[in-house]
């Protein structure tokens, strides 16, 4: 909050040196003689008619001063701004030396002054601020213990009845203020004045000034609260509201009791150089005074902008931040070192125009804080969709914490923008209004809104056809086939690239970049594009009609260019195919020049058994419907189309027989009763005695009885 109050303090300096009054000044004496010269001239009627035509003629003969065409552009802007800021540098040095001259004047002449009036004077002035000071101060005891009371009332309630407990608070002080100025109206009248009731001017100014002062101060009694933290409006410590409350209250009443009471005093009964040397003297202190606050707080300030720029990351905002935390006390030293200038060399026409503009600068940051603020708040909270939307739209909130947070970081910066454009306007460095007002600056405006516009309807539109996608494959909601999957999902990946092609060609035909060369260049590209990547085209043309002939969809069990697995992702260009072992294969359409799916309509698994050859046929056959049977009786039942297919003995060798059976499931689901209806076969053949043909080696003895030949001696001999 150190921040908040240093950048308040800073708003007070020019509204306090604003409040001073104009100083009497002495009329040239003006020559007799020529005051009788120019009645006679008035008295003649021909004399007065010459007088008359010759001050016609010198106003007609001058030539009229007209004024330059209004350039809006911004480069002539600021060569206008420079050349005022260096004539203004030029003249307030010769100001500073003027016055430092007239000021040494000032104090050599009032030794000649009348003492005598400056001693009545400041008698009345001294009984009045003695009766006006000692009531206000009893007022305050009074004004306390009531604020006390009221802050024990409205400690721990909600923020309403705090804020009206702090309205009251405010109300009584300012009573209090209004009470003792009024009471110091009655004694100035009635009792410094004596019995005819008048009032000298120098009363009323230090009661006008009283009064200016202590409300100013009770505002800011008001806001800060040293003394009653329950009606306290900003979130500070105790410690904080007493050292601000102390160094604007000083800084306060002396730039409000030097400019509206002691300079006109001194300049009234002394002479005007000395008066207005007393307020140079204030305007100095004041500022030497503020130039010590913000050397004080330059490290708090510092390390809560690091805290506010570490919280928001290493992004270009948080750097910002970080960088005018290194800088602020070198602007707000400069910006007290240019009121001084400012006011020493033209304080009726430079200082209100700097009131204006610090007013204004303040209330542009004021919101831009609060708006960055609430953004900031708001990402920070994050998007939080209710729960029947979420089961929905699973995805939409993840699609919109990714937009929203990005958009809101667009917004942010337009925010930063359009402070310091409202700030350059207030300073009159741009003329932001003059050059949006103009033809061309409606046209720019006009062409960045409607890009931005477009921009956001891409968006739009591209969430509300993901969301929508979402929804109708959503498998809580609906039953979507493979078919409307494939389909959906393709449908969303063009629709995303042709809008993103399509608003980025009308974006940038909104900003005035012609399009035309781009689309013809786009024309050429797609040439090169089919002559030098031929097979991307035969990809894609491929895969247009594999989609249109519904050869495969998501979820299916195909074999395509050798590999055969689920088809987990299908692109206009590709398929994406995991196997049993888990690879992932990425397909292109040309390389395939067939595909199998297996799990079209219905699916068959194929069960092939070799037994041995002196096995009984008929017995084999009953344990495959034995088995059968079994799987059945099993949760697969609800997956099995028919009864067993048993097609019986299909091959016969020397030492085996084969059998084979088909069973008939839904499409996609043989392999859990095939696997269990395979298992079940071999327990039975085992139970049974059935064997399976193995390898057999038989010995027949040759013609020596068995004996083995001797070396050299045939083996059938």
């Amino acid at each position: 909050m150190r921040i908040l109050f240093i950048f308040l303090a800073l708003m007070m300096w020019p509204l306090t040196a604003s409040a001073q009054v104009p100083v009497p000044v002495e009329a040239p004496a003006s020559s007799d003689a020529d005051i009788e010269t120019l009645v006679r001239i008035l008295e003649n009627d021909q004399t007065r008619a010459q007088l008359i035509e010759r001050l016609q003629q010198t106003a007609g003969g001058e030539a009229p001063i007209e004024e330059p065409g209004n350039d809006l552009s911004i480069a002539r802007q600021l060569a206008e701004y420079t050349r005022a800021v260096a004539e203004g540098t030029a003249a307030t040095l010769r100001e500073l030396g003027q016055l430092s001259v007239d000021l040494g004047q000032g104090i050599a002449g009032a030794g000649n002054a009348d003492f005598d009036a400056l001693r009545d004077a400041a008698i009345g002035v001294v009984l009045t601020g003695v009766a006006l000071i000692g009531s206000f101060l009893f007022l305050r005891i009074v004004v306390r213990w009531l604020q006390k009371g009221i802050a024990r009332r409205v400690a721990g309630r909600g923020w309403m009845l705090r804020i009206a407990g702090a309205l009251g608070g405010a109300g009584i002080d300012a009573g209090s203020v209004l009470l003792a100025w009024g009471i110091g109206y009655v004694l100035a009248l009635n009792v410094i004045g004596g019995r005819d009731g008048a009032m000298g001017i120098n009363q009323s100014l230090l009661l006008n000034a009283f009064l200016f002062v202590e409300m100013t101060k009770m505002v800011v009694r008001s806001v800060l609260a040293p003394h009653a933290e329950p009606l306290r409006l900003l979130p500070i410590n105790d410690s904080n509201a007493a050292y601000w409350s102390f160094w604007l209250g000083r800084v306060i009443s002396l730039l409000g009791y030097a400019f509206m009471f002691v300079s006109p005093l001194v300049a009234a009964n002394l002479s005007l150089a000395t008066g207005g040397g007393i307020q140079l003297l204030a305007m100095v202190t004041a500022v030497i005074i503020g130039i010590i606050v913000v050397m004080q707080n330059k490290q708090p300030v510092r390390n809560q902008l690091a805290a506010w720029a570490h919280r928001r990351g290493d992004d270009n905002y948080g750097r910002f931040i970080m960088a005018a935390g290194q800088y602020w006390h070198m602007v707000a030293i400069a910006y007290l070192l240019a009121l001084l200038v400012v006011w020493v060399t033209n304080p009726d026409h430079a200082l209100p125009f700097m009131i204006g503009a610090t007013i204004q600068t303040a209330i542009a940051i004021l919101v831009g804080v609060l708006v960055v603020g609430f953004i900031s708040r708001f990402v920070g909270i994050g998007l939080k969709l209710p729960d029947d939307i979420r089961q929905r739209l699973p995805l939409l909130e993840a699609r919109l914490t990714t937009f929203v947070p990005t958009m809101m970081n667009i917004v942010r910066w337009v925010v930063v923008a359009a402070v310091l454009v409202a700030i350059a306007q207030a300073w009159a460095i741009f003329d932001f209004v003059g050059w949006i007002s103009s033809e061309q600056g409606q046209g720019v405006a006009g062409s960045a809104i409607s890009a931005l516009l477009i921009v956001v309807a891409c968006i739009v539109a591209y969430v509300v056809v993901a969301s929508w996608v979402e929804y109708r494959l959503n498998t809580t909601i609906n039953m979507p086939t493979a078919r409307e999957k494939t389909l959906l999902n393709l449908f969303k990946n063009a629709f995303t690239v042709a809008l993103a092609v399509f608003g980025l060609m009308l974006a940038l035909g909104q900003i005035g970049v012609n399009i035309a060369p781009l689309l013809a260049g786009a024309g050429v590209i797609g040439l090169a594009i089919g002559f030098g990547a031929q097979k991307l085209v035969q990809d894609i043309i491929t895969g247009i009609f594999i989609q249109f002939e519904n050869v495969m969809n998501e979820g299916d069990v195909v074999e395509a260019a050798g590999k055969a697995g689920v088809v987990e992702k299908l692109t206009i260009r590709s398929v994406t195919i995991r196997d049993m072992s888990g690879t992932v294969h990425l397909i292109p359409f040309s390389s395939v020049d067939q595909v199998s799916n297996m799990v079209r309509g219905f699916s068959f698994y194929v069960a092939e058994f070799e037994v041995s050859r002196d096995s009984n046929i008929e017995e084999v056959k009953q344990a495959m419907r034995d088995a059968f049977a079994q799987v059945m009786e099993t949760e697969h039942k609800d997956v099995i189309l028919d009864d067993l297919d048993l097609q019986g003995l299909i091959a016969i060798t020397p030492a085996s027989m084969s059998l084979r059976a088909r069973i008939k499931t839904l499409a996609g689901k043989q392999w859990g009763p095939g696997r269990l209806y395979s298992e079940l076969v071999m327990r039975i053949f085992d139970d049974r005695g059935i064997s399976t043909p193995t390898p057999r080696v038989s010995y027949i003895p040759g013609p020596s009885g068995g004996r083995l030949p001797a070396v050299g001696e045939p083996p059938f001999a």
